[in-house]
């Protein structure tokens, strides 16, 4: 191997050590959820709404058209659907077969405290340098 290969190969080795000590991003993550549209609490929507459904913060209606996907006050009726007549309260609960829960992409900022086991190491968390 000539001299010239081995400054190169040598060369190489280092770049590759040295982009392994560069930190790795913080990348956030990000989940669906559902929000409640009156307090605005995070509703667990896995199994679906029931029509009776309620809000477990603040008891309202579930299944109504502000938490509606398809509702929009610019829309005839205030619905993209297709339905027959205009539902006049658009919080309380309706039994419309369009409804689908308004899901939002929300960015995941902190550590849930779900997953804080030790209390110490939370109230560290909290007041780290």
């Amino acid at each position: 191997m000539s001299e010239r290969q081995r400054r190169l190969e040598d060369e190489w080795l280092h770049a590759v050590r040295r982009s392994r000590d560069f930190p790795k991003p913080n990348l956030l993550t990000v989940r669906e959820v559902f929000r409640c549209a009156i307090c605005g609490a995070v509703v667990p929507v896995e199994i679906g709404i029931p029509v009776d459904g309620e809000c477990p913060k603040c008891h309202a209606d579930l299944h109504t058209c502000k938490n509606c996907l398809h509702f929009d006050p610019g829309s005839r009726f205030e619905c993209t659907e297709p339905i027959p007549a205009r539902i006049p309260r658009k919080d309380v609960r309706n039994a419309c077969e369009f409804f689908e829960p308004r899901r939002v992409v929300e960015r995941e900022t902190t550590t849930s405290p779900m997953q804080i086991q030790d209390p110490r190491a939370a109230f560290d968390r909290l007041f780290k340098k």
